[in-house]
């Protein structure tokens, strides 16, 4: 099948909804209709200057400059995790903790994905690398994210409870093993929602991508599945390493709960 080329007049026409949305907040005295419209021109400009990134990185096609574009990218979605939390950890240790697992997550998935699962050739092909990277980081960034703000959001709110039951004996595991269940369920809960809700309420994005670009829906859905099924486990052991992290830094060697390692 042929795929229908975009003009820069169709993607106008798609401007002009989002203009004519935000004219709307407007007169709805909503308040976020400048925000809409530099989100809109971010949106544009940063998915353009990828697009020239990619184009350039598909054509040197080099493991070096594929590695190079997934730390960039990892970096990134570290400094987006501390940009996400309310009460981060002190001393760099937020961005630390969430680069660390959302690396030994989704950059462990992604190379096993490649190198067993899909199998181009080579590995490191960037035409599957850095999309499936992309969608691995970016969800498991989210998870992470929540994981950890609600751990520390709940240490703050449970101090008290925290600390009289270190008084009474218990170990800083015990004492704090159901604010890290809490923190482990909201951060893989956006996942397992769109799992639960993919082909009935909506359609995913990689999967309506690959039908418009003229796949098959039958290998569509593969891909679709394949992905959805990596981004889980991604996000999953990617919040687990990240809580278990952070929890064990709000207490000391002496297993005293350490709010004071918490911004504000």
């Amino acid at each position: 099948m042929n795929v229908i080329e975009l003009s820069w007049w169709h993607l106008g026409i798609a401007t002009g909804l989002v203009i004519a949305l935000a004219l709307c907040t407007w007169l709805a005295q909503l308040r976020i209709g400048k925000s809409l419209l530099i989100a809109a021109a971010r949106t544009a400009v940063q998915l353009a200057l990828i697009g020239m990134v990619l184009e350039a990185l598909f054509a040197v096609g080099s493991l070096l400059w594929v590695a190079l574009m997934g730390g960039a990218m990892l970096l990134l979605a570290g400094r987006e995790v501390v940009a996400r939390q309310k009460h981060r950890l002190r001393g760099g240790w937020s961005f630390a903790i969430g680069t660390l697992s959302m690396f030994i997550s989704a950059f462990a998935v992604t190379v096993l994905t490649l190198a067993v699962i899909i199998g181009p050739d080579p590995w490191y092909t960037p035409q599957y690398a850095i999309p499936l990277l992309g969608m691995l980081l970016g969800n498991t960034m989210t998870g992470v994210a929540l994981g950890l703000e609600r751990l520390t959001e709940g240490a703050r709110r449970g101090r008290n409870e925290i600390e009289n039951r270190l008084m009474l004996g218990e170990t800083w595991q015990q004492a704090s093993a159901h604010l890290r269940r809490d923190a482990m369920r909201a951060g893989l809960m956006p996942t397992i929602n769109a799992m639960a809700a993919a082909g009935i309420v909506s359609l995913p994005g990689m999967m309506t991508g690959q039908i418009l670009a003229g796949s098959s829906p039958a290998l569509a859905v593969k891909y679709q599945i394949l992905i959805m099924f990596t981004i889980a486990a991604g996000t999953g052991y990617g919040t687990f390493a990240a809580v278990a992290l952070c929890a064990r830094r709000l207490f000391d060697g002496r297993e005293r709960l350490r709010l004071d390692r918490l911004y504000p």
